[in-house]
């Protein structure tokens, strides 16, 4: 059992690691940020109280000296610095590895902290910091959190005087400066403001309810009006937080009105006892007015939102991904069985059984949606990883760099994430080494002495474009096309397009690096980039322009479990298009194909496309039909045609992984199941095309 918990704080523990890495580096652009160094208080004081819970005492004792001295620096004894900045990030770093062991961790480990913490003791001006005292029990030392309380809910009544404008008083300055405190909601009273041609623009009609929930005390939020407490009427109330009712209400209208004395409990049951609603009632007798009805309804709803965050159960849980992997895995044979049913159903042409299974596909459609909905995750997660990257490489190698992001809400398949890290580290580092100019040579060329690098994603029908572009010198063409002579990838004189040129860096150990280092030199980055996008069907392109910068795109597909194909027939086997990749398809005889010769170019909507006869690409036996199908595809930014003896249809893919016997053919990404237990080869449509132009169409498919 208690393994169990162990592996729970371990989960929580990494979360807040990142949460405290992401802090750390928000700090380092606002050191004087209070909010950001509570933050990262907070973080560490949780994994301190959390790991003396479970035994971990080497931890607990290495938390509880960071926190004593962000707590110095919470309280402005100490400042955030730069040097602060990355001794805690090394920290952080090493408390990841000690969560990888149980107690006691190995002995160098436990070394390398002792020396981080002396850094720590030297940062802070002491010779020594006490240790140890309250560690084992967890307890919060004392005083740690003197200007901390729980979260708790106030109401404020905030109405100045009218001649307040007159001393230069900014009264919505106050207002704002309080919301800043927690989550609050504002309802300002505006029934006193007279008629235009009446007013006096030098007075102050309106007043304010404000209910703020915060963990601040009553002390913080009175001192935001400490200036004026003479010029205005203010009241702080606590409220009282009572459990939901079963309206899903904190409080109900009466209760909130009682409270705040504007009725008795004894108008308030004589209103009750009425058929109309209360507010109605309560304003027709003159017993409250129309705005204060208002404002208690907004305390309502304030008091409800906050509650159902803190309800259990009522927010997010934690579920283990092989759970979500199985539960995929099962809609996944579902999906399958309905395609069985589907099949039987039009053999047995029963009308009972047919509308059964348009009811179970509508079913599964929405089973399938749902649950591949819950494996989509907000990729801005993957992206704040890098801020960490570009920070440490840029000390590395002397020089400034910033990560810009766009889209981080874009959501992706978990799985495809996941594959994401270790290409998008190469190519950034690739930005920072290759591409982004020293501060000086930057400042020559009349840029900012820090480079930026924009790392985006967007959605773009069934794919994710994923792109990241610097504002350095671009990518030198001499040096790649020299680099490619040398290895012998290309001859001299041998005519190759600009992009063809770019496309060469993707090969395995190409690198322009003129000696090897920690960073670059050995030519595996980008080699490893083409690889893993590959993996995941996806493409990569390049653009740079001279002096200017650097792009590079990611096409991903959104999910790689479930998707939906076009099912076509070839011979006696069935092959699936993505039907993300597909354009659209013609119809053509067999005498009009065989006389555009062995140009293998058709006209398709005003535009020249190649194609690939599929029949010859894989050697199928038999003669093709006379009337014969082009599927019409978009890859690599450019559309291009197979011939295929059929279209069946769309078709629900399953996708199923071949093995490692099938792993490395080209031009199959998988397979999957039809309705009749047959197998169907899912075609990689980027793969195909490009293994078809430079191999030749009888160089590949067997063994298919």
């Amino acid at each position: 059992m208690i393994d169990k918990f162990k592996a729970a704080f371990r989960e929580e523990a990494y979360e807040l690691l990142g949460q405290l890495e992401d802090t750390l580096l928000e700090l380092e652009v606002q050191p004087h940020n209070s909010e950001l160094i509570n933050a990262a208080f907070r973080a560490i004081h949780t994994v301190k109280g959390s790991s003396a819970m479970f035994g971990f005492e080497t931890i607990s004792r290495f938390t509880h000296e960071i926190e004593t001295v962000l707590d110095q620096c919470r309280n402005g004894v100490l400042s955030i610095t730069k040097d602060f900045i990355g001794l805690t990030l090394i920290a952080r770093d090493h408390l990841r590895k000690l969560l990888e062991y149980d107690e006691p961790p190995p002995q160098e480990l436990a070394n390398a902290g002792g020396g981080i913490l002396e850094r720590y003791r030297i940062f802070s001006g002491k010779g020594s910091i006490e240790a140890g005292k309250n560690i084992s029990s967890g307890k919060t030392p004392e005083g740690t959190f003197s200007n901390e309380m729980a979260a708790a809910t106030f109401r404020i009544f905030f109405k100045p005087d009218a001649e307040i404008f007159m001393d230069g008083t900014r009264v919505l300055n106050l207002v704002e400066e309080l919301a800043g405190l927690g989550q609050a909601t504002v309802f300002p009273h505006t029934e006193s403001i007279p008629n235009l041609d009446s007013i006096d623009p030098e007075k102050c009609y309106c007043y304010w309810d404000i209910i703020l929930t915060t963990t601040k005390d009553e002390n913080a939020i009175r001192d935001v009006f400490i200036f004026v407490e003479n010029h205005a009427e203010i009241r702080v109330e606590r409220i009282v937080e009572a459990p939901l009712d079963e309206e899903g209400r904190s409080k109900r209208l009466g209760e909130i009105l009682v409270d705040r004395g504007i009725v008795s409990a004894a108008t308030l049951k004589d209103a009750l006892s009425s058929q109309k609603k209360l507010g109605e009632v309560l304003v027709e007798k003159h017993v409250a007015s129309k705005p204060q009805i208002e404002s208690a309804l907004v305390e309502q709803e304030h008091l409800k939102k906050v509650q159902d965050r803190t309800e259990l159960g009522t927010g997010s849980i934690r579920v283990a991904s092989d759970k979500l992997d199985a539960l995929v895995d099962l809609v996944g044979e579902l999906v399958t069985l309905q395609a069985r049913l589907a099949r039987t159903s039009l053999d047995l042409k029963d009308a009972s059984l047919a509308s059964i299974s348009e009811q179970f596909e509508r079913l599964i459609a929405q089973l399938r949606d749902n649950t591949m909905s819950i494996r989509m995750l907000p990729i801005g997660s993957t992206f704040n990883k890098f801020r960490r990257v570009v920070r440490d490489l840029s000390i590395e190698l002397g020089k400034e760099a910033e990560l810009l992001t766009e889209g981080a809400e874009t959501e992706l398949d978990k799985t495809v994430i996941e594959k994401l890290g270790d290409p998008l580290v190469h190519i950034i580092r690739n930005s920072i080494d290759h591409g982004i100019e020293r501060p000086n040579e930057r400042e020559l060329a009349g840029k900012s002495r820090k480079g930026s690098i924009l790392l985006s994603a967007r959605h773009s029908g069934a794919y994710v474009l994923i792109q990241v572009s610097d504002d350095g010198k671009g990518l030198d063409k001499e040096a790649i096309q020299q680099k490619a002579l040398e290895r012998g990838i290309i001859t001299p004189g041998q005519d190759i397009s600009e992009q063809e040129l770019y496309q060469l860096i993707f090969a395995p150990g190409f690198s322009t690096a003129k000696a090897v280092t920690t960073v670059s030199g050995r030519g595996v980055g980008m080699d490893v980039v083409k690889r893993e996008i590959d993996s995941l069907s996806g493409s990569v392109t390049l653009g740079t322009e001279a002096g200017r910068g650097t792009l590079v795109t990611l096409k991903i597909p959104l999910t790689l479990a479930i998707i939906e194909g076009l099912l076509v027939r070839i011979a006696d086997e069935y092959f699936v298009f993505p039907l993300s990749s597909v354009d659209g398809c013609i119809e053509i005889r067999k005498q009009e194909l065989e006389s555009l010769g062995d140009k293998r170019i058709l006209s398709y909507r005003e535009e020249l496309v190649p194609y690939v006869e599929l029949r010859d690409f894989f050697e199928s036996d038999g003669e093709s039909p006379q009337i014969q199908q082009i599927v019409i595809t978009q890859s690599q930014d450019n559309r291009v045609g197979f011939v295929v003896d059929q279209v069946v249809g769309d078709y629900q893919t399953v996708i199923k992984p071949l093995g490692r016997m099938f792993r490395d053919i080209d031009g199959i990404s998988g397979a999957t199941i039809l309705g009749d237990g047959t197998v169907a080869l899912i075609l990689d449509v980027n793969r195909l095309s490009l293994v078809a132009q430079k191999d030749g169409l009888r160089k590949m498919g067997r063994g298919v």
